[in-house]
Order: C-alpha cells, then sequence, then structure tokens
C-alpha cells in the first residue's frame, strides 16, 4: 500500500511515472494470473486501488489548479 501522505506532496508528473508504473505491473500481474503463476492473488487488488488512489489524487490536483 503507499503512503498518501508522500504521494499528497508530489508532482503530477511525479504521479504520473508512478501510475506508468503500476499499470505495468498490474499488467505483469494479470499475466501470470491467466498462466497460473500467481503467488499472491491479493497483489491485484492491491496493484489496482493504488491506481485508482493516485488516480483520484492527479485528478484533485488538476482541479486545484
Amino acid at each position: 500500500m503507499i503512503d498518501l501522505k508522500k504521494i499528497r506532496e508530489k508532482k503530477i508528473s511525479e504521479l504520473g511515472t508512478m501510475l506508468d508504473g503500476l499499470l505495468e505491473d498490474e499488467f505483469k500481474l494479470k499475466i501470470q494470473a491467466a498462466t497460473g503463476q500467481l503467488a499472491k492473488p491479493s497483489e491485484c487488488k492491491k496493484v489496482r486501488k493504488d491506481i485508482a488512489r493516485i488516480r483520484t489524487i492527479i485528478k484533485e490536483k488538476q482541479t486545484d489548479e
């Protein structure tokens, strides 16, 4: 899980790069799940929630500007 206090301090560009990394991780986890190689099924849910958190914070920062 991501620390929200640290994320809120970052700039939108930094959040974008974090989001790209998480989307890549999500893709890899989906591939692992499809092939039956996924060790922790709960990891997919955690990554999806982190993606949603970052997207929400990006949206909040865009509306503040």
